[in-house]
């Protein structure tokens, strides 16, 4: 991984053998071999300067979005919750929020400042970074349609701040540079009443309230939308609804959701995923399209 003797300039926390199902959002996940909390953005470019070249990295935010498998991550796993959490106003109207800091807490802070168009923030259940790096939305807004610029870090701990132009950005997709991360983005935003900005953030987490299973282990939407249609209602058109394997269940308040119910395992969720899209494409003809990422390997 690293020189023993070089790792006396780094500040912030290594970790071995550490469960990533304390780091998941479905509660579930094996050991990452190693897992590194930053101290800040100049530690965590350090820390990537010091790596080989072939050390397999895996970046992470509040685990949402993300199915790791029973039998873990290899390689180095970087937690930016909470650590890459930075936020501040530049000029003209522009906020910059590092990667590991709460959507729904961008969409707070914008708000404080008397800025809108970040509102839909709230309803994303991850990190800024990882809003970058899928284009999440909700609600009808998209990361990207905000972004002015992003900075990154290669693996060599090289930072870049680049264009919206020197990406590829689609509906959940985002491709650009090959071995740089994401680490703060840059997003133009447009004045408004700071109080009717908080009373639209109320709004949208109350109707995410009431239509998503928030209080219970999940990972956010399991399927992208087919176009002209919902992933939520193919999957309750076919009876799907509380349809179980082991712990893991079709959630009844919303079928694009999978929760765990207490001691499902990565491999049991992995499963359902799987037979959901198959009854779903035996019934329908339609052919469901993850959005959950899986990575890890099998027990």
């Amino acid at each position: 991984m690293m020189a023993e003797q070089r790792q006396a300039a780094l500040r912030g926390e290594l970790m071995e053998n550490e469960a990533m199902s304390r780091h998941t959002s479905w509660r579930v996940g094996g050991p990452a071999e190693r897992l590194y909390k930053p101290a800040d953005l100049d530690d965590l470019a350090l820390f990537l300067s010091q790596l080989t070249t072939d050390e397999p990295l895996f970046w992470l935010g509040l685990g949402s979005n993300l199915l790791v498998r029973d039998g873990g991550i290899r390689g180095t796993v970087i937690l930016t919750t909470n650590l890459l959490a930075e936020m501040e106003r530049l000029e003209g109207n522009v906020v910059r929020a590092e990667a590991g800091v709460p959507c729904a807490k961008v969409a707070r802070f914008c708000a404080r400042q008397g800025l809108v168009g970040v509102e839909f923030l709230a309803g994303i259940p991850g990190t800024m970074g990882g809003a970058l790096a899928m284009n999440a939305g909700a609600f009808g807004g998209e990361t990207w349609d905000k972004v002015v610029a992003v900075e990154t870090l290669d693996r060599r701990g090289q930072r870049h701040l680049r264009r919206p132009d020197e990406y590829e950005v689609a509906y959940r997709h985002v491709h650009g540079p090959q071995d740089e991360w994401f680490v703060a983005a840059h997003l133009q935003l447009e004045t408004g009443d700071t109080e009717s900005g908080r009373q639209r953030i109320r709004e949208l987490l109350d109707k995410r309230g009431a239509s998503q299973p928030t209080k219970e282990a999940n990972a956010g939407s399991v399927f992208r939308n087919p176009q002209g249609d919902h992933s939520a209602r193919l999957i309750e058109h076919c009876g799907l609804k509380g349809h179980c394997i082991g712990k893991a269940c079709v959630s009844d308040k919303h079928a694009n959701f999978i929760i765990n119910t207490g001691g499902a395992s990565a491999a049991q969720i992995e499963a359902l995923i799987e037979e959901v899209a198959a009854i779903v494409k035996d019934k329908t003809g339609i052919t469901l399209q993850r959005e959950v990422r899986i990575v890890g390997e099998p027990v």
